[in-house]
């Protein structure tokens, strides 16, 4: 048995996963094809790299199949309910940073706070019979993020790509994404509330609560994360 270690299958958060675990004498590689999957690792015995889509490692995580993983803060906690009983956060990677953020149209101009967009969910519904709608993919973290705020009269509108562009669009009114310029943002015609910040994100590296180790596998563990300046 080995210790299984899920990174990001594709794209530059694998690029500067690989990087930063390379800095710390851990060398992961991904040998043939993009469409085989099948990675190498050298400087740890008995660590098995795994390649996953960063979506699918917060699930892998939670049901023990891996047994560390790199992903991001948002995904985490998106996807895991009670997720602090099911993954203990080891450390950021400080990188692939971007914020969750709440984001209207840039005319709305007496729109900036969350009170503020609580006054017009509530007005648009008295004027077109219908609740306001938010495009997003984090369902979880902005009905919690709004329900502490107070806001009522929307719908969540589920979008898994292209966003920003839900509002020109007209299959939403406002949007919830994750940002790291704001460029789209503004490309698009929206502006961000002032009190919108729903999660902070980066890349993370997190351990499983609930996955099996036997004697050795912790002592393997324990060696990968004494390596990494962890222990």
């Amino acid at each position: 048995m080995t210790i299984k270690l899920g990174v990001p299958s594709k794209g530059r958060l694998m690029e500067k996963t690989f990087k930063w675990f390379a800095a710390r004498g851990v060398v992961l590689t991904r040998t043939g094809s993009e469409r085989e999957y099948a990675a190498e690792v050298e400087g740890i015995d008995g660590l098995t790299l795994v390649l996953l889509s960063a979506g699918e490692i917060p699930r892998e995580l939670a049901a023990g199949r891996i047994h560390l993983g790199v992903t991001g803060t948002d995904l985490v906690h998106e996807k895991l309910a009670c997720w602090e009983q099911q993954v203990h956060e080891l450390q950021p990677l400080g990188f692939g940073q971007a914020d969750l953020m709440l984001a209207v149209p840039k005319f709305w101009a007496d729109v900036d706070t969350l009170d503020d967009l609580d006054a017009a969910a509530a007005a648009f519904r008295a004027r077109h019979g219908f609740r306001l709608r938010i495009a997003t993919k984090y369902h979880r973290l902005v009905r919690e993020f709004l329900r502490e705020a107070g806001v009522a009269d929307y719908a969540l509108v589920d979008s898994q790509g292209a966003t920003e562009g839900t509002v020109k669009n007209e299959t939403a009114e406002a949007i919830a994404d994750i940002t790291s310029t704001g460029e789209t943002l503004r490309a698009n015609h929206l502006k961000l509330l002032s009190d919108g910040l729903i999660l902070r994100s980066q890349a993370t590296l997190w351990q499983s609560r609930v996955a099996a180790m036997d004697a050795d596998e912790r002592q393997t563990c324990a060696a990968l994360l004494s390596r990494l300046g962890l222990d």
